[in-house]
């Protein structure tokens, strides 16, 4: 992981997660992969992760597949580790194959996870993006839902993390012909959050208001978000009372309402 992604734990619980192969503009090879899926399942069990920042050095978010650098690997146990794209029917990682995860799994992070994308987002890291609760990019991203250029569809998550934020036939269009759209777009249409011309230092800002609320709270808000497409009303208002019954009269529920009466910063526990 180390040579394709880092971790780096700032004050107040903040995750800063960088992709790193800044020589291949962050494409997905299959040590990224890897290391993607790597640094979700450290995030998912770490303690006092109060958010989480995802960006890109250099000069791109995600440039999407490396495509002269899969399926190179020999037939063996390993060879879904080896290279995520052979076994897709395979369900590797919970709900998703390997490739999906390293969009999908950001949803299964308990934190919340904003995204700061520049440069380029195409194809496998527009998907990747698409993944974060909160998405901030640059006016001048060029992005693309790219897959069609290659004979190929969307499967890297995209579908299900898509639905609901982009118009159907908008989404027809821009998988079907594949063409380039900028960040302006993106966040016109609704794949991005925000558009920013500092999109990394305003996720950053936005990870340090979400750090100063009740993490009990904002877990259990990330939980029904992530079930509110799928389950019926009937579900969802069950599911809303069940999260609340857990979560009033607290320590980190009653320490959020006197930090607000007593005008402090609150101090949470995991």
């Amino acid at each position: 992981m180390k040579d394709r992604v880092s971790i780096t734990m700032l004050d107040d619980g903040i995750a800063d997660v960088r992709f790193i192969r800044t020589d291949k503009m962050n494409a997905l090879d299959t040590a990224m992969f890897n290391g993607i899926v790597e640094a979700i399942e450290q995030l998912k069990t770490m303690k006092g992760l109060r958010a989480v920042v995802v960006s890109g050095e250099g000069r791109a978010f995600c440039a999407g597949l490396d495509l002269s650098s899969l399926g190179k690997n020999e037939d063996n146990d390993d060879a879904v580790t080896k290279d995520p794209t052979r076994s897709l029917g395979a369900r590797t990682n919970g709900i998703a194959n390997r490739a999906q995860y390293v969009a999908w799994g950001w949803r299964e992070v308990p934190a919340p996870v904003i995204a700061a994308a520049h440069g380029v987002a195409f194809g496998g890291g527009f998907q990747v993006l698409s993944g974060a609760d909160i998405r901030f990019i640059h006016p001048d991203t060029r992005c693309a839902i790219m897959e069609m250029k290659w004979g190929l569809v969307p499967d890297m998550a995209g579908f299900p993390l898509w639905r609901g934020n982009v118009r159907d036939d908008v989404l027809r269009e821009l998988t079907y012909t594949n063409r380039e759209f900028s960040g302006r777009e993106a966040q016109e249409m609704g794949f991005a959050t925000h558009v920013s011309d500092t999109p990394y230092e305003d996720a950053m800002a936005l990870a340090r208001q979400f750090a100063q609320k009740n993490p009990d709270a904002m877990k259990a808000s990330k939980r029904l978000f992530n079930i509110m497409q799928d389950a019926t009303d009937a579900e969802l208002l069950q599911a809303e009372s069940d999260e609340q019954a857990r979560i009033m009269r607290t320590p980190n529920q009653m320490e959020a309402v006197m930090s607000q009466m007593q005008k402090r910063k609150p101090e949470f526990t995991d």
